[in-house]
């Protein structure tokens, strides 16, 4: 035990003073720091479709009243604006549902969180040799998604449609080795997301997601040979930042917008059924 030292009350006095002023300093620079943050734009990573439009919108229609100055960059791929979000390339990413960030965030050590979710696109099936599912020939090849989640999703669109038949429990990590029945002897093609458009030529079918759909000028709600649902459906679309940056006012600006009744009457009346608002 150390011995006990005599402190006077000047040393105190001098003590607390040098401690409201570190704390002072401190709320100071957090403060200057969010002013900072304030002052410049928001650039959010976005899809095309129908991310980017939804954001454009915004920015188009809505932001400069609420004093938001934002910035739309369009990425092709599942991955970039996510580790552009991470390394601050840019402010915050609209493109992704939960259970591919959870999957994301686990490979890749990344520390990106979910804000508002703002829409759903249903994952859909389609070919240009059949114009329905039971159209599909035996031993046809259906193309899906090569990411972990993705494809999960669309073996249990095949398996709720009855296409296909998964094991009990296959959950969000189900590949074709997960598939108990399959009366068809169907075979799958794993494929990026943004390919399946471009392969229909080359396979019987292929299960395509929402936004890569609409970008070929697909129209989900009338060319899939089978829709995912929209009841209970985990697979919204959200804002997503990286972990600290969630009360960003920027941030907090955005989410208010994009769940607005303008954004929302903008999502029914352009697509149709084939974005879905999710507030």
């Amino acid at each position: 035990m150390r011995n006990t030292t005599k402190i006077t009350t000047a040393v105190l006095a001098a003590g607390a003073l040098t401690f409201g002023l570190s704390a002072c300093g401190s709320e100071k620079a957090a403060t200057g720091s969010e002013d900072a943050k304030a002052g410049k734009p928001l650039i959010v990573a976005a899809s095309p479709v129908p991310h980017a439009e939804i954001l454009n919108f915004v920015k188009d229609k809505l932001a400069k009243k609420a004093g938001l100055d934002l910035e739309v960059k369009e990425f092709t791929d599942y991955v970039l604006p996510n580790t552009a979000t991470e390394d601050g390339s840019v402010g915050a990413n609209y493109f992704q549902n939960k259970p591919y960030l959870d999957d994301f965030n686990k490979k890749n050590g990344t520390h990106i969180v979910p804000g508002v979710t703002v829409h759903l696109e249903p994952l859909g099936l389609y070919s240009n040799k059949a114009k329905k599912a039971d159209e599909l020939k035996k031993g046809a090849t259906i193309a899906v998604p090569n990411d972990t989640v993705n494809e999960a999703r669309a073996l249990q669109l095949l398996d709720a449609n009855g296409i296909i038949e998964l094991k009990e429990g296959a959950g969000n990590a189900a590949t074709p080795k997960d598939i108990a029945k399959n009366p068809k002897a169907l075979k799958f093609k794993e494929l990026e997301a943004a390919q399946l458009p471009r392969s229909l030529d080359d396979v019987d079918a292929a299960v395509i997601n929402g936004n890569y759909a609409i970008e070929a000028d697909l129209k989900p709600a009338e060319d899939a040979l089978v829709l995912e649902s929209a009841d209970d459906n985990p697979y919204g679309n959200f804002l997503a930042v990286k972990e600290g940056n969630e009360n960003d006012p920027r941030v907090k600006k955005l989410e208010k917008l994009l769940t607005s009744p303008e954004v929302k009457k903008f999502i029914e009346d352009k697509y149709a059924g084939s974005v879905i608002p999710s507030f």
